[in-house]
């Protein structure tokens, strides 16, 4: 499956199954979250969290309340993303291969 695609290439993955097992889970959301769109987001949010950064003072030091991040992505069946693909992705690729489909984009 992994063979025919190269590096740089653009490839879409689709969820075909939802993993019960944490470390798949967090496998497929940390692929999830190399989407486009799902990039943009997060920075777009991580830049609005840092506007909104309360620095207070408690016992004459700064304190900083910060905002939890958002969950962009989710693991459900029939969830879908496009990312770039690359060498590097390969062995998390391979761990989740049972619950996702990959095809050229």
């Amino acid at each position: 499956m992994f063979d025919s695609l190269k590096p740089g290439q653009s490839i879409k993955c689709t969820l075909t199954s939802a993993p019960r097992a944490e470390g798949n889970t967090s496998t497929l959301l940390r692929l999830m979250r190399l989407d486009p769109t799902a990039v943009k987001s997060l920075k777009r949010a991580h830049h609005l969290r840092q506007q909104r950064m309360t620095i207070y003072n408690r016992g004459n030091r700064d304190w900083v309340k910060r905002e939890s991040c958002a969950k962009i992505a989710t693991v459900a069946k029939g969830q879908s993303w496009t990312m770039s693909y690359s060498l590097d992705l390969l062995p998390d690729l391979k761990s989740v291969q049972k619950f996702i489909k990959v095809e050229k984009a």
